[in-house]
């Protein structure tokens, strides 16, 4: 009976210890656990349900804007790699090598891709030849490792799983709108299928991707007052096509370089998902992501109770089926304990149907966000619960858009700025007059980054001065202790 009594185990508060919490629901809600191999991990049936709905809206999201997917291979030739001497600089302390194969040294070391935009440009220069041929607008879902030195589950392994998108263009002004129109699908994605609000702009210098002519970003914020890089698109001007010679010949007649560009997001965004929503409970899943959308708890108390609840059961599970994603519970543990654990694992509602809910031909619907109970009749639940599953979405967005405004700082001054890091946590807003040493010697003092320039800029430019150097402002940026 004691352990009936304790139900699920306890997981840390929130407020205790953020990162105890964060790792607690990760594993007790089996989500994921840690591989053999330092830094990599294994994502189970669970977790790995949330990253297929992800790709599956996501990918949706792509094709509307023509992306077609390909697949391009895990090995890249270390020659590629060095072909754009500031994308190896970049990556260089985070590749892994293969150096053996078949018993035998390698004439080449073969790096296992940190990301494809080398291969791909190989490709590229192959397949363009004239200005019919462009654009090329492809995606891959893949893994790629990055030997990372500090390892958190979801946001940060070695080895991780994400879609990289891959473009080619007549002009730098095409690509950039291309990755414009790449980042808007993520900010609609993480607003709309996640419940994640998220602030989207530019990346400074020093943050862009190495061999990039500029980066934009979504950062969202995530309950422990850190940011969270959700998602990335770059517009790499020429700078690989001139490496790996992606020439077209003109309507003109003459030979020009394309532009190139590239776009991604990984199984950090689950991390994400976790870590706005979640509470001392567990995970709070947004319906449209949610494996399960709906679990349904059988109760009674006697034999003879059993079999009229368990023939609702079926009744209701065939009636809505293909219409929500449902789960019946009819495990051994008791209802408390199935309550604790489904609201663990973070179902968007729970369904509980007992005696008395059979004799008034009803079921008790429970939200997951507020608790909230209302009496659905039978006939009236394949109406209510598409209606009710959205309006659990919606209400995630609102508190998640409230707790971001909340924790959005506005200062003009480095001390008090340097307050609000320590003390505060949040996104932090500032005049900005976009200096890179100035942007590395915040970070040295604060361990902030500039998270991003946001696009939503004051109307008629910035009037005043930078916060830090005193300089006159050209815009305004948004700082961030970060995952």
């Amino acid at each position: 009976m004691v352990d009936e009594e304790r139900f699920v185990e306890d997981i840390t508060d929130q407020d205790d210890n953020f990162s105890q919490w964060y790792n607690q629901v990760v594993r007790k809600a089996e989500l994921a656990d840690y591989a053999p191999v330092r830094g990599c991990m294994i994502i189970r049936p669970y977790g790995y349900a949330i990253w297929e709905n992800i790709q599956r809206l996501m990918d949706a999201r792509f094709k509307e804007t023509g992306v077609l997917n390909a697949y391009f291979p895990l090995l890249i030739p270390r020659s590629f790699i060095e072909k754009e001497a500031e994308h190896i600089e970049g990556f260089a302390p985070e590749l892994a090598w293969v150096t053996r194969g078949g018993g035998e040294e390698l004439e080449e070391p073969l790096a296992i891709r940190p990301t494809s935009e080398t291969i791909v440009g190989h490709s590229f220069s192959k397949w363009i030849q004239s200005y019919r041929d462009l654009p090329i607008v492809i995606n891959q879902w893949n893994n790629v490792m990055r030997w990372e030195k500090r390892t958190i589950l979801f946001l940060r392994t070695s080895e991780f799983l994400w879609q990289e998108g891959h473009t080619a263009h007549r002009s730098i002004e095409d690509a950039e709108e291309r990755t414009r129109m790449m980042l808007e699908v993520y900010r609609a994605f993480a607003e709309e299928d996640a419940a994640m609000p998220v602030i989207w702009g530019r990346k400074s210098e020093n943050e862009k991707f190495a061999g990039a002519l500029r980066t934009y970003a979504i950062e969202a914020l995530m309950r422990d007052g850190k940011a969270l890089q959700a998602g990335t698109s770059h517009n790499l001007g020429t700078n690989f096509a001139k490496s790996f010679d992606i020439q077209y010949l003109d309507a003109d007649g003459q030979r020009k370089y394309c532009a190139t560009t590239s776009w991604g997001a990984s199984t950090r965004l689950i991390g994400g998902i976790i870590m706005v929503h979640g509470d001392n409970a567990g995970l709070i899943l947004p319906p449209r992501l949610a494996p399960y959308q709906v679990v349904i708890v059988p109760i009674w108390r006697k034999d003879a109770e059993k079999a009229a609840v368990i023939e609702m059961v079926e009744r209701i599970e065939k009636m809505l089926k293909g219409k929500v994603r449902l789960k019946v519970d009819l495990s051994e543990n008791t209802p408390g304990w199935k309550f604790n654990e489904w609201e663990l694992r973070g179902v968007p509602v729970r369904m509980e149907i007992g005696p008395r809910d059979v004799q008034n031909n009803s079921a008790m619907l429970v939200r997951r966000d507020n608790r909230a109970k209302e009496s659905v009749t039978i006939g009236a639940l394949e109406a209510r619960l598409p209606v009710l599953l959205e309006e659990v979405q919606q209400a995630l967005l609102q508190r998640a858009k409230a707790f971001q405004e909340q924790n959005t700082h506005y200062t003009e001054s480095y001390e008090e700025f340097k307050q609000i890091i320590s003390e505060k946590r949040g996104f932090v807003r500032v005049k900005w007059a976009e200096e890179s040493v100035a942007e590395l010697a915040i970070k040295e003092e604060t361990k902030a980054t500039l998270r991003v320039i946001p696009f939503d800029q004051p109307e008629g430019g910035v009037q005043g001065k930078c916060f830090y150097t005193g300089k006159p402002a050209t815009c305004e940026a948004i700082f961030a202790r970060a995952y």
